[in-house]
């Protein structure tokens, strides 16, 4: 197999300049590679965990997205990558029963994308790795979801059989414990807390969401939201606290068992489901390519997204290590990814018209943030065009904003007229179906 452009991984900024470049270019010439078959928005994960949106409506197909934007899916996980012969190895497609889909196969490349995303990083914590979930995929998320359906499926027979009314110390009901406090852990503890409270609606009707379902979070730094400015924090944590979520900063997680967890004072938590969101780092695969990358894993890359020392690679999203035109490390975010690959599409598409191609150095710039703080509240800030300007936002305007974020990814893949079809649709099923789904 061969095309010109091979892009490695369907994220935000993959997928986003495999289908504006098919879009320009064609199938022939334009390849997107993917160990899935299709593409979720990362930032609504917590949703799929909670249960509030169910993946196979939200999910995206990329081979429908591919014959519709004019690339060509290929189908498996990058292995290896042989950079002089411009050459990458696709790993073999299993099924459950680990019989062979699709064999191993080779695509030769002129120009190569990797976008493969980020990963969790347990910094060492003895049992991270062993006895938490992270949410770095859709598989992750339904584990979280089915194994939540699980434990309140089991307290509620449990209560049924006592039928005892006991204080919360010593009540049979639910310990998630959330360690980080960045915006997945915040956005996961309010989406959680809302969703146990319809759960109880639909049959756990011995289940006191707030009393039952006890919902810890804990982060190392002084605030929750520690990159965000502090009014965005304060209003934050106020609305958590509200939501009977308990909070609490400066700690530092040193072990993780099966059923609790322990920090540096000798602190121990309950916790019958526990989270990792405490740091990403990008796939340990990467570091066998015989690409140059820095401690935390990510491709290190110059300031046209150009992979150092290494001929027609580029990187782009949370596994490259970017350096804008400012000097300061380039955060990851869905709006990085977004922005590098309108960068590499202009220079894409002046090379295959033959033209130089743009010489401008790659410069993020940051709009701002928005944390969902539940289906009802967002908070967050706006940055302003001058340089350190910003407004704080909370409320109905927030979550408006916030929810056209995740429009302007679907247009960007979709276009105008099937992404409002898509959000008109969607609207419909939501208030025709139960409000989480509960198989």
């Amino acid at each position: 197999m061969q095309s010109d452009y091979v892009i490695v991984g369907g994220g935000a900024g993959g997928l986003e300049l495999a289908c504006k470049l098919g879009r320009k270019l064609g199938a022939r010439r334009v390849t997107l590679v993917d160990s899935r078959l299709y593409h979720i928005w990362k930032p609504s994960l917590h949703e799929v965990a909670a249960g509030t949106l169910d993946i196979h409506q939200e999910g995206l197909s990329y081979q429908m997205l591919a014959h519709d934007n004019g690339f060509t899916f290929v189908y498996g996980a990058m292995t290896g990558l042989d950079s002089a012969a411009q050459r990458i190895v696709i790993g073999p497609v299993l099924d459950a029963a680990s019989a062979e889909v699709l064999p191993e196969r080779v695509l030769d490349y002129r120009s190569l994308v990797i976008s493969v995303g980020s990963t969790s990083n347990y910094f060492g914590v003895p049992g991270a790795r062993e006895n938490t979930i992270s949410l770095n995929a859709t598989e992750d998320a339904e584990r979280f979801r089915l194994t939540l359906l699980r434990l309140m499926a089991r307290v509620e027979q449990e209560m049924y059989e006592t039928s005892k009314e006991t204080s919360s110390e010593s009540h049979p009901g639910i310990d998630i414990v959330i360690i980080g406090g960045g915006a997945t852990g915040v956005e996961l503890a309010a989406e959680l807390r809302e969703a146990s409270g319809i759960y109880t609606s639909y049959g756990f009707h011995q289940l006191d969401a707030r009393r039952d379902v006890r919902i810890t979070l804990l982060e190392g730094a002084d605030r929750i939201l520690a990159p965000l400015p502090e009014r965005v924090s304060g209003a934050a944590l106020r609305l958590l606290g509200k939501r009977a979520i308990r909070v609490v900063t400066g700690c530092r997680v040193t072990r993780i068992e099966a059923d609790h967890i322990e920090d540096a004072q000798g602190n121990h938590y309950r916790s019958n489901l526990c989270v990792w969101a405490a740091g990403i780092r990008a796939p340990e695969f990467l570091s066998a390519l015989g690409l140059p990358v820095n401690r935390s894993g990510q491709i290190e890359v110059d300031a046209q997204l150009a992979v150092k020392g290494v001929p027609n690679v580029y990187a782009l999203g949370d596994c490259a290590a970017c350096i804008d035109g400012d000097g300061r490390p380039v955060p990851p975010r869905a709006q990085a990814a977004h922005q590098q690959a309108e960068h590499l599409l202009k220079r894409f598409v002046a090379e295959a018209a033959g033209k130089v191609a743009p010489t401008a150095p790659y410069r993020y710039r940051d709009y701002g943030s928005l944390v969902s703080i539940g289906t009802a509240t967002t908070v967050g800030s706006l940055m302003g065009s001058l340089k350190g300007l910003s407004w704080f936002v909370e409320g109905f305007v927030a979550r408006t904003m916030y929810k056209s974020l995740h429009l302007m990814h679907h247009q960007a893949v979709l276009g105008s007229l099937r992404t409002g079809v898509l959000a008109v649709a969607r609207y419909l099923i939501r208030r025709s179906t139960p409000l989480v789904k509960l198989h």
